[in-house]
């Protein structure tokens, strides 16, 4: 405890991402639904990177009746259905299928995420300068909505006042190592689950790291943004998830979302 009585959780030493003889092993996992316009760019842009260790794609069908499966999986993608629908559930279904990994990239499948800033993203984690690094967006005209931007700069202003974090932009495209990940015994199922990693992360006392990344329009229609209860519910689910892990604290000996599998 510090002279005031808050609470003071000390950063995390400095870790190296270590693999197997060659180097970590990187897996990037793209939650979808229904991007079939868009999915076979995502992938064959993380594949024509040629970045060493990125061993697999895996894009997490989350219900699609467009085909977009398929197109990943003929773009060279590993694919896992998810039939829960929510954005937490199918990105943790595809790190729990990343089993082989040291490394998870998070990233969208609407293609509005450059993959050519994946490089940015994995230098500080890789050089052990940091244990969760964030995109943070540079947009292009029109890539958000006002709801959007509104609720993103106060969900980062709220972890910057409670978690003491300097956080400036609460992006989709992100880089951990998959047992920091599994640690932070994720819960967020909707919305919530990448507010929920950058408070969580907080707790833990990861060190937290932005880079500037490019920030499209995506193709297709926004299955948040793109209508009004969407973007009422993100807003909702943001702010309220900011709040709720104010006090978390990690387990001892942290947690693996498959223990609570059953639990949905």
């Amino acid at each position: 405890m510090s002279g005031t009585g808050e609470l003071v959780i000390e950063p995390q030493p400095n870790k190296q991402v270590t693999g197997n003889a060659s180097g970590p092993r990187i897996a990037a996992v793209i939650p979808a639904l229904d991007e079939a316009p868009s999915i076979a760019r995502v992938v064959g842009g993380l594949r024509a990177l040629g970045v060493a260790g990125l061993e697999d794609v895996i894009v997490v069908d989350n219900g699609s009746t467009d085909g977009t499966g398929d197109i990943a999986r003929g773009a060279g993608a590993t694919v896992v259905r998810e039939e829960r629908r929510g954005y937490g559930y199918a990105c943790r279904a595809g790190v729990l299928a990343a089993n082989d990994a040291d490394v998870i990239v998070l990233l969208d499948g609407d293609a509005a995420d450059d993959p050519g800033d994946l490089p940015k993203l994995l230098e500080p984690l890789l050089g052990g300068v940091a244990d969760l690094v964030v995109g943070s967006r540079v947009v292009e005209p029109g890539s958000m909505t006002w709801p959007q931007i509104i609720g993103n700069h106060l969900t980062a202003w709220l972890i910057r006042n409670i978690y003491r974090v300097r956080v400036g932009d609460i992006g989709p495209f992100r880089t951990i190592r998959r047992d920091d990940l599994l640690a932070l015994d994720m819960g967020e199922m909707s919305y919530g689950w990448s507010v929920e990693m950058v408070a969580k992360s907080a707790r833990a006392g990861y060190r937290y790291h932005e880079v500037p990344v490019a920030y499209h329009r995506r193709i297709g229609t926004s299955k948040v943004s793109g209508t009004f209860r969407g973007s009422v519910m993100a807003g909702w689910y943001m702010l309220a998830t900011t709040l709720r892990y104010s006090r978390w604290s990690p387990r001892a000996g942290g947690g693996d979302p498959r223990a609570s599998e059953a639990d949905g």
